[in-house]
């Protein structure tokens, strides 16, 4: 169970959060959205606020936030410029699978740098071969004496051309059955010889920020940065890290859907048409409603996973719904909200644009919503009220 944060404390934080994106951020989003270029500038504030460490026990330099609080972030980030709450998303499955699963002397040696900023982590999960398919990952790691040797290539690994620390998954038994047994979790660094960057991704949306190829060639890596310091354990903690993961990637497409929103009835307000605002035309108002109302639902079902979540219940269902639900909700709202602005919500003056190149990250990411229909399935078929 996680430590509640006190009321006061979230008003004050997401507050300081919300001042920095309508400071910082907003005025520059489009820009780097349009030179698709790393802010480093405002990571570096986003360091000095703590927000590497939202989670991290304050024990070991963190703040130590809830997961209320932690999704309050993300929908604050998102809606002044999605990409930079990208900076800290898979940061945080590396801290939490560290915090949850690493043994004292893991959490001491890499901890304080990652809750910091002075170090950058990801997750090196997805492989060229596919990414939802987990339990076959190909990344291997045979053990040699005092070291692990690592064999393979991940793809679509953010911070992976500035990041430092890699939560890495491979394959530690080939033979393992069921096949995710055989699966173990590692910290990896930079430095390391073997450990390459490959190309930097030019993506569709979700720009300004390095999504890139990691290649390791014969990495050695010692066994202490094996998590845990036990084999065969790494699919379970990232799926357990996942569940935040989809938490935060429900709360960043609430964020952006509420921009979107909040763009679209400013500007009913204010464009014309047949000698009133767009707003009094009831086409529009139909529009904004359920806009709004959809927005509502997903943000609700957001906070009902992180809530849980806080409570210390497992919520790979909760968080799965609020992410399928929230991302089909940000693309549905950001075609609307496109609609609704015209000609104007399709050029780059616009950041209606954006949003709608935006969404369907969320959509992929942390798990297609094909799979997580899936696996929500799967968790009500196996819950004793449906049983017959």
């Amino acid at each position: 169970m996680t430590t509640p944060t006190p009321e006061e404390a979230r008003i004050q934080i997401v507050n300081m959060v919300r001042d920095f994106v309508r400071r910082d951020v907003e005025p520059v989003a489009d820009e780097l959205d349009r030179e698709d270029r790393v802010p480093h500038d405002l990571i570096n504030k986003m360091k000095d606020l703590g927000l590497f460490g939202i989670t991290v026990p304050e024990e070991y330099g963190g703040l130590g936030l809830d997961y209320t609080t932690f999704a309050n972030i993300f929908e604050e980030l998102s809606k002044g410029f999605m990409s930079i709450s990208g900076a800290i998303g898979t940061h945080h499955i590396l801290t939490y699978v560290l915090s949850h699963y690493g043994t004292e002397e893991q959490k001491l040696k890499f901890l304080p740098d990652l809750a910091s900023g002075k170090k950058r982590g990801g997750l090196a999960l997805t492989e060229p071969g596919g990414g939802t398919d987990v339990a076959n990952l190909q990344t291997t790691a045979d053990k040699d004496g005092e070291e692990y040797v690592i064999n393979g290539t991940k793809m679509f690994i953010t911070n992976g051309r500035y990041g430092d620390s890699f939560l890495l998954l491979a394959r530690t038994d080939r033979t393992a059955e069921p096949n995710h047994s055989g699966i173990s979790a590692f910290v990896i660094e930079k430095g390391d010889k073997g450990f390459k960057v490959g190309r930097d991704l030019d993506k569709m949306g979700y720009r300004g920020l390095d999504t890139c190829e990691l290649i390791f060639e014969d990495v050695r890596i010692p066994t202490e940065n094996l998590v845990g310091e036990v084999e065969g354990k790494g699919f379970g903690m990232v799926m357990s890290g996942l569940e935040t993961g989809r938490i935060n990637v429900a709360a960043r497409a609430v964020g952006v859907a509420q921009a979107a929103f909040n763009a679209s009835i400013r500007y009913s307000q204010q464009r014309e048409s047949f000698g009133v605002p767009i707003s009094q035309h009831q086409a529009i108002q139909l529009k904004l409603a359920d806009m709004a109302t959809k927005i509502q639902a997903a943000r609700l079902l957001t906070y009902d996973a992180a809530a849980k979540k806080d409570q210390g219940e497992r919520v790979d269902l909760e968080s799965g719904m609020a992410k399928l639900f929230a991302s089909e909700v940000c693309q549905e709202v950001t075609m609307e909200a496109l609609r609704i602005h015209g000609g104007y919500g399709y050029i780059k003056e616009s950041p209606v644009e954006r949003y709608y190149r935006d969404a369907p990250l969320m959509i992929v990411g942390e798990g297609t919503n094909e799979i997580l229909r899936v696996v929500i399935a799967r968790q009500l078929l196996r819950r004793p009220e449906y049983q017959i």
